[in-house]
């Protein structure tokens, strides 16, 4: 594979993983959320978008490097979970954001981890260096299932 085509396919990873980003977006947080209460370690609003700017960024990356070794001829269940956790990453915001269902939110975040967790196993298999680059979404992950059940749990009903 020449260098360019390599690079477009670096881009096209990142690219569906800020796709996931985009989804999400649709359901911004708004007056409701301003409304919850919450715990004293909650993380300013403004350092959301670099977070996950970064997150997605290093999702794109990860997922490429699997790629590399074979496309999905080769690496189809290590992909496939990837694409899957994207479209769990989408769903919380729509289930949290969206519909005001922090409980059910926090159901779904916690299989999310689950599936990012297989993917970083089944990525380290293939190359060590897209785990690594899984394993701040997987700990910035625990820290969003701790902040859901905190307002889960401040915010009942």
């Amino acid at each position: 594979m020449t260098v360019a085509r390599s690079v477009l396919w670096l881009a096209g990873w990142i690219l569906l993983s800020f796709a996931a980003g985009v989804l999400g977006s649709q359901f911004t947080p708004g007056g409701w959320y301003a409304a919850l209460a919450k715990p004293a370690w909650n993380p300013p609003d403004w350092i959301f978008g670099p977070v996950w700017t970064a997150l997605y960024t290093m999702m794109g990356c990860a997922a490429w490097l699997v790629w590399r070794q074979g496309g999905f001829a080769q690496q189809r269940t290590a992909l496939l979970l990837f694409l899957g956790q994207l479209l769990l990453n989408a769903a919380w915001s729509w289930l949290f954001f969206g519909l005001h269902r922090p409980g059910i939110a926090l159901v779904e975040i916690i299989v999310l981890w689950g599936t990012v967790l297989l993917t970083l196993v089944k990525f380290a298999r293939v190359s060590p260096g897209a785990a690594w680059l899984l394993a701040p979404y997987l700990a910035w992950l625990s820290f969003a299932a701790a902040l859901n059940f905190a307002l889960w749990q401040l915010n009942p009903g």
